[in-house]
């Protein structure tokens, strides 16, 4: 598939068919992936492909309870545990007690331990260039030497002519999911990638225009426009 044309059709994809992956299939994208570029090329990534089937009923039941929390948010009208004052992180907007005791069903979660290939994706804290540590704000920037692989592997994906979706929400249940999988110390959850063959290809995204989000040398500068 021609770059352009991938980059522009590649929705986040939570509705696959039976039909599995095929291993040659997914070692192929993850040896295109692996070139992503990355902080020092220190190439802090862990992929964990998940095939046994009680670690994927495990998965999904931990994945459950994370969804409950980010729901609470959603219907409180937030953005999911977004840091509010002034992206600094003050602590939870919601209860989260109450929220894990709420159910909130979800077809893609409720049937997550069913989706045709399932990877892990860990990052090795220590590698991270996390410059902006210590600045009075929510750190962010220690996730580009990590997510540009995971993008790498749906546009993989996209070409393979499967789907695929990178979601976040196991992650608030690190602790638990670090002891089922035997992942040391020192490591963190980057991300949770589900993919399978589409129920429906979408090829038609909507996006903000270029000239909504860029400006010419200062924030509040002039839209870009060529």
């Amino acid at each position: 598939m021609e770059l352009y044309d991938a980059m522009r059709t590649t929705p986040a994809t939570r509705a696959y068919t039976d039909e599995p992956v095929d291993d040659a299939v997914l070692h192929r994208m993850l040896d295109h992936a692996r070139f992503a570029p990355n902080g020092g090329n220190r190439q802090g990534w862990h992929v964990i492909i998940l095939k046994d089937p009680e670690i994927r009923r495990r998965v999904r039941e931990l994945y459950q309870v994370g969804w409950r929390e980010y729901t609470a948010h959603v219907r409180e009208g937030l953005v999911p545990f977004a840091p509010r004052d002034n992206g600094r992180w003050t602590g939870p907007a919601v209860d989260l007690a109450e929220a894990r005791n709420t159910p909130a069903p979800n077809e893609f979660g409720d049937n997550l331990e069913h989706v045709p290939a399932l990877l892990l994706i860990v990052a090795e804290l220590g590698r991270l260039a996390c410059v902006d540590n210590g600045l009075d704000r929510q750190s962010i920037i220690g996730g580009g030497s990590i997510y540009p692989f995971c993008h790498n592997l749906l546009l993989a994906a996209r070409n393979e002519g499967l789907g695929g979706v990178l979601t976040s929400v196991l992650a608030r249940e690190e602790t638990t999911v670090r002891e089922l999988l035997n992942i040391p110390e020192g490591h963190g959850l980057a991300g949770l990638l589900a993919l399978g063959h589409p129920q429906k290809v979408i090829t038609k995204l909507r996006r903000a225009q270029v000239e909504e989000f860029t400006t010419t040398d200062r924030f509040d500068g002039t839209p870009f426009t060529p």
